[in-house]
């Protein structure tokens, strides 16, 4: 029997996303907060002009099911506004083991020029669900933790030490509830959750430990300087001594190039592989859309979770 508390919440499908707006205040803060826009933007097409293959499910209410996604709140949190999705694939069978998706959202709230927004809020991601395409993975969606207002941290980190302890909790309940292997966990984020791979995943041994590899999608921890402690690239080579031999996908709407020459410089040892996403959008919903590109990530996914043992 499920222990997690079960929510009914709001997303949205890819056609839903708002046109920019012109509210002066709404673009100015968030887009200072939000990761910037790329510099190669106006070389590459728009996302719109590939008709997406896939639509991210919305959350529902109730108990998990195949093909479903619903918000759940740990014991810890229950009546508290802090809270994880989960979503079981379609050929989810109980007694099965699944590779596992855990990703973190990009900060918000972001909208940019192009129409691309972020909430910054778990139900608001779609990057697990493009890789996977629905089927064979199971997918989670991780808060950040704010632990003043306990509610999720919409811009940056909130409490990190909160925010990883979250993800030390869930993660290994979520795969014993749910068929999760936890020797194939993959950790995965958009933006500020790119960010998060290394800062988050990598902060200390016992979160590290819970990760079999890592997708990051445009930026990289320490390749930019960002408006919060441990952003310098000393701290982020630090945090890189922990990813040992797992395997790292860095995807990036602008270029890739930045992050190679920053683990180049200082000398990063490490399984990476690096893929330029083919639109100009800062935007988790392109991989909702069928590219060459989309077929060499899930490939190389398909490769990372091929074994039960990553470490």
């Amino acid at each position: 029997m499920d222990t997690a508390t079960q929510f009914f919440c709001h997303s949205r499908r890819d056609d839903d996303v708002p046109r920019p707006s012109t509210r002066r205040g709404f673009l100015g803060a968030a887009a200072l907060l939000a990761l910037g826009a790329p510099t190669r933007a106006v070389e590459l097409p728009d996302m719109s002009t590939v008709s997406p293959d896939l639509g991210t499910p919305l959350c529902e209410e109730g108990p998990p099911r195949p093909g479903r996604r619903v918000r759940q709140q740990l014991p810890a949190y229950r009546g508290t506004g802090v809270y994880h999705t989960l979503y079981l694939p379609t050929d989810w069978k109980p007694g099965r083991l699944y590779p596992v998706l855990v990703e973190y959202a990009g900060n918000g709230p972001y909208m940019n020029r192009f129409g691309d927004v972020s909430t910054g809020r778990p139900e608001g991601s779609s990057l697990g669900f493009g890789l996977s395409g629905g089927a064979g993975y199971v997918w989670v969606c991780l808060p950040y933790v704010n632990s003043s207002t306990r509610e999720i941290q919409t811009q940056w980190w909130g409490d990190a030490d909160a925010t990883t302890s979250y993800a030390r909790e869930a993660t290994p309940w979520l795969c014993r509830e749910y068929g999760g292997d936890p020797g194939r966990v993959i950790l995965c984020g958009f933006s500020r959750g790119a960010i998060g791979c290394g800062y988050l995943g990598l902060r200390d041994d016992a979160t590290s430990a819970l990760w079999s590899g890592f997708v990051a999608y445009s930026h990289f921890d320490g390749v930019r300087p960002w408006p919060y402690a441990g952003a310098e690239p000393g701290a982020a080579i630090g945090r890189l001594k922990r990813l040992g031999n797992r395997p790292f996908l860095i995807t990036d709407e602008a270029s890739t190039r930045a992050t190679r020459e920053f683990l180049t410089q200082h000398q990063v040892a490490g399984r990476f592989t690096y893929v330029d996403s083919p639109f100009r959008n800062h935007n988790d919903a392109w991989l909702l859309r069928p590219t060459p590109e989309r077929d060499r990530i899930r490939k190389w996914l398909r490769s990372a979770v091929g074994s039960g043992d990553l470490h």
